[in-house]
């Protein structure tokens, strides 16, 4: 009563005659007893304990077989729910906890030997907290396994630690006090039903330098603020670098006399909202002022030549025109366009240095150039401005306005990031594959970040990037090299740049390069690790010398050294991995481990169970191949020994359980 409970509490005067369960129509002796109302774990009356007062004689309760508990507080969702096997210790535990301020529900068992039974009936709408000692653990927690439960073990009866002057809290910060989810613990870890082949390949990050060098250390910030796996901040910096610095270097074979571009196709994988924007940002973020600037030059040297072209003599207008060209726009990236676009800047001389960066590959890989009747000759002119940096087109007579049908000497990025239904079609294209330009790009398949971003700490909220020491001076460096000084480039007597011929720093480096060609040609045997990807094989060395040359020159060496080399074969490495992982890894998303747990976990939530009979799974499992019974058990098997689920068997009927947490979760 001094509890609040005398509302579950009732006197008799009479006998009482037994209406429900095991003993129905018993007639019980409780004149001048007291009945306490047992509740069950929707709160509702279910059984009644009868005792004497002052007396000895055992509580009894009418019907022992309906699990119920003495309810001390308001049994509600937001209140904690402890267990005990007797009311004295509930009645102390209750005032204890109480006074401590904490918001508790105890549910008394008034029969030690139902203790079991009562909470795993609790535990099914809500964790139930038992106590035990070290010495008792087992008693407790051995009978409630696989049950939601948490069990407080203490070195003493957390009573006596009442009596002491000690709170909860002090209990359970003692290093001896141990908690343990009963629950969990009997499913044990969860496992990976992931398949192996499809986890993306580790990032190589030294391959930007040691510690506090200036391409490390941006990188390590730009994955920090733009958080963004460390391959895709990787594919943007190579993106960034080579566009700025294609137009002044060319990369050396191995021989060491003949060179190639050093121009990068990039093709990287990611969903919408995978970070794409936020990481070019920060690499980019000069190339963007510095053409935004460009854009504004250009526009006043046109007005200029408007005005004076408008202001001159008709018959003085052709003369002025050939001593006076119209102005030309810089343009070093674009974010749209298409294949024929950019080939005809260049025949014209709009153009000679261009990338095209874009976070919609399928402008590109999906395009009317790649998919039209003229797809093959666009591939083959898009190779050969990667390989030397020219190309032929046959015009139509319609193209009047284009004299040349031939370039030399331009230079073309690719910097591509798509979602998986644009990448997918484009890997398994025979054209693309088998005319080699698929084979000159560098991959990047990266996880994504879903659930791992954090925006609301104090770390986030005050940081500030364009203050960050290592993205400045890796902007400053960006800079002066968009703006060299005059004597650090040469040019011919028009003024445009003598691309400069990276030379080896000594034959160690030139063996280097050697060493990887044939490492990887070694690699193409049969049996070997790079059979089926000849064509891929044979470009690595190719995009090892220009990723060396583009950072050796971004640090200002000009010359590649042996390291030079064996750092950029760990990018070059990364990108065969990930396209071999690629090409293995399941296309269509979940392998059928991953399917079948979860049309179970969403059958038991619609459902709103928690378990289901083995043949109802089988029978109603989608996709409908996992219902033929030698995939149904080989999967299910898989599952089970993983922590998924449980399939129990009692005579023919089996049943399969779910793990709980996988239902919480949704």
């Amino acid at each position: 009563m001094a509890l609040g409970q005398g509302d579950k509490l009732r006197q008799f005067d009479d006998n009482f005659t037994i209406h429900n369960g095991d003993r129905r129509s018993n007639i019980i002796n409780t004149a001048g007893k007291v009945a306490m109302i047992l509740s069950d774990h929707l709160h509702q009356p279910a059984n009644l304990a009868i005792y004497t007062p002052n007396s000895d004689e055992p509580i009894e309760v009418t019907d022992p077989s309906q699990p119920s508990a003495f309810v001390i507080g308001s049994l509600s969702l937001d209140s904690d729910w402890y267990a005990v096997n007797n009311l004295a210790d509930g009645t102390v535990l209750y005032r204890e906890l109480v006074s401590q301020g904490l918001n508790i529900t105890i549910l008394v068992s008034i029969n030690p030997y139902h203790f079991n039974n009562m909470v795993k009936h609790f535990a099914e709408v809500k964790q139930v907290i038992v106590m035990t000692t070290i010495e008792r653990k087992d008693e407790i927690t051995k009978p409630l396994l696989g049950v939601n439960v948490k069990a407080i073990i203490t070195t003493f009866d957390l009573m006596l630690s009442f009596d002491n002057h000690q709170t909860l809290d002090d209990v359970l910060s003692e290093p001896e006090t141990i908690i343990k989810d009963l629950l969990a613990e009997a499913w044990g870890q969860l496992g990976d039903i992931a398949d192996q082949a499809s986890k993306a390949t580790l990032y190589p990050l030294e391959a930007w330098g040691n510690e506090g060098q200036v391409l490390r250390e941006a990188l390590t910030a730009i994955i920090y603020h733009a958080q963004v796996p460390p391959a895709m901040a990787g594919q943007c910096m190579l993106g960034a670098l080579s566009t700025i610095i294609q137009q002044y270097i060319n990369a050396p074979y191995a021989l060491g006399d003949k060179f190639m571009p050093a121009s990068l196709f990039l093709l990287t994988e990611a969903e919408s909202g995978g970070g794409k924007s936020r990481t070019v940002d920060f690499t980019h973020k000069e190339l963007f002022t510095y053409q935004n600037e460009k854009r504004k030059e250009y526009r006043l040297l046109l007005d200029e030549w408007l005005a004076q072209k408008a202001s001159m003599p008709k018959k003085d207008l052709e003369l002025w025109l050939l001593e006076n060209p119209k102005p030309k726009q810089s343009i070093l990236l674009v974010k749209s366009g298409t294949i024929q676009g950019f080939l005809d800047n260049m025949l014209i001389g709009n153009t000679t240095d261009i990338a095209w960066s874009t976070a919609e590959a399928a402008l590109f890989l999906s395009g009317h150039s790649l998919t039209s009747d003229t797809a093959k000759s666009n591939i083959s002119q898009i190779c050969d401005i990667w390989s030397s940096g020219s190309f032929d087109r046959l015009l139509s007579p319609r193209y009047d306005t284009i004299e040349q049908n031939s370039m030399n000497g331009v230079r073309f990025i690719l910097d591509l990031q798509g979602q998986p239904p644009v990448i997918a079609p484009a890997l398994n294209d025979e054209a693309m594959n088998g005319q080699g330009l698929l084979p000159r790009f560098l991959f990047a398949f990266p996880d994504n970040m879903n659930g791992q971003i954090v925006y609301n700490t104090d770390e986030r909220l005050d940081a500030k990037p364009e203050q960050d020491p290592r993205l400045q001076a890796y902007w400053q460096r960006c800079r002066t090299l968009l703006d060299p000084i005059a004597d650090s480039v040469n040019r011919d007597n028009e003024g445009n740049i003598i691309r400069f011929n990276m030379p080896f720093k000594d034959r160690q480096a030139r063996q280097a390069l050697a060493n990887y060609q044939t490492e990887k040609e070694s690699q193409l045997c049969k049996g070997g690790k790079l059979e089926k990807y000849a064509s891929y094989a044979r470009r690595l060395h190719e995009n090892t010398s220009r990723i060396a040359s583009i950072l050796a020159y971004f640090n200002g060496r000009r010359f590649i050294s042996a390291d030079d080399i064996h750092r950029a074969s760990l990018l070059t490495d990364y990108s065969i991995s990930e396209r071999m992982r690629y090409t293995d890894k399941p296309q269509a998303g979940d392998n059928d481990a991953q399917k079948l747990i979860s049309w179970l976990v969403n059958y038991c939530n619609r459902q709103s169970v928690k378990e289901l009979a083995y043949s109802t799974a089988q029978s109603k499992v989608t996709p409908k191949h996992l219902r033929q019974k030698y995939n149904f058990e080989l999967i299910a098997e898989v599952l089970e020994s993983e922590g998924y689920i449980k399939v129990i068997t009692n005579g023919r009927a089996r049943t399969i359980q779910v793990r709980p947490e996988l239902l919480e979760a949704r």
